[in-house]
């Protein structure tokens, strides 16, 4: 066989996938950028980038970064350790059990989620919250609520630490058993097996996972639309805003600029956690 033939042959099958991407995302994406720097009447503009990052939009900007650190960080750490105690287990049907949990929970969102809530907590007579007041526990007699900010974080987290789990419980399966049988042999106790081996293998992992959750709670919408009805400002309710006509005359291009923003700090955290996760693959081959 010729090398133009297994050329072909190699890399034929990726044709309907690349096909595919660029239909459903190299076209939208192309027609964001353009439309973020064009005017109602077709000329170039630095106008909706302008305002895009100005006024309520750039609150929308700081709201949905700072929602996407929170939930980079928390489900991060208890994703982790959560982990770490499916990978250290002992049952078999437990672990199984556990991580088809994380896989349902991890896919779980949108609009039932935001009721599954709402329904819990969402009031003074929502199911837990009678049970919480029953046995002397009166959510709302301090004002808690989850239609703000914080409980968007908080509903955020329902699926965000079944999806550290599950990104993060491949890594702990890649530490080999001959690393902390090599160091107890040279006398270190266990935590500084973890200190100076275990947590450095995983760092890359973990932070990279980390990453991995900001962009998915950064790029949320149906959730928290559903849960607030827009009443929080997230960039991504602010482009749903404009999806659904909700904009004054010549500013709709606004939404792409938006978009554009959302784009640009997903391309920067995706290629940051493709760096992260090369470095984590040299020491879990």
């Amino acid at each position: 066989m010729s090398t133009g033939a297994r050329v072909v042959k190699t890399w034929a099958p990726l044709v309907p996938f690349a096909a595919w991407m660029f239909v459903f995302l190299g076209i939208p994406t192309i027609a964001v950028c353009i439309g973020a720097f064009q005017k109602e009447s077709g000329g170039f503009t630095m106008s909706n980038v302008n305002q895009a990052t100005s006024g309520v939009y750039l609150v929308g900007f700081e709201n949905s970064l700072k929602l996407g650190i929170i939930e980079a960080i928390v489900p991060a750490i208890a994703g982790t350790f959560i982990a770490y105690a499916i990978h250290t287990s002992r049952g078999s049907l437990l672990r199984r059990s556990l991580v088809t949990l994380s896989g349902v929970f991890a896919n779980f969102g949108g609009v039932p989620l935001a009721f599954l809530f709402i329904a819990a907590i969402g009031g003074e007579t929502a199911l837990v919250s009678n049970w919480l007041r029953d046995i002397g526990i009166d959510l709302y007699a301090h004002n808690i609520t989850i239609y703000t900010f914080g409980g968007v974080a908080l509903v955020y987290m329902y699926f965000q630490i079944p999806l550290m789990v599950l990104v993060i419980l491949p890594a702990f399966e890649g530490l080999k058993n001959s690393w902390h049988e090599a160091a107890e042999g040279l006398g270190a106790r266990s935590w500084e097996y973890w200190r100076y081996v275990g947590v450095p293998v995983l760092m890359p992992s973990i932070l990279g996972s980390a990453l991995l959750l900001f962009g998915s709670s950064l790029s949320a919408y149906a959730t928290a639309e559903a849960l607030t009805a827009g009443s929080i400002a997230l960039t991504p309710i602010q482009i749903g805003s404009f999806l659904n006509g909700n904009v004054l005359a010549g500013q709709e291009n606004i939404g792409k600029a938006l978009a554009l923003g959302l784009v640009v700090i997903i391309a920067v955290t995706m290629t940051l956690y493709v760096v992260l996760q090369r470095r984590a693959s040299r020491w879990l081959r």
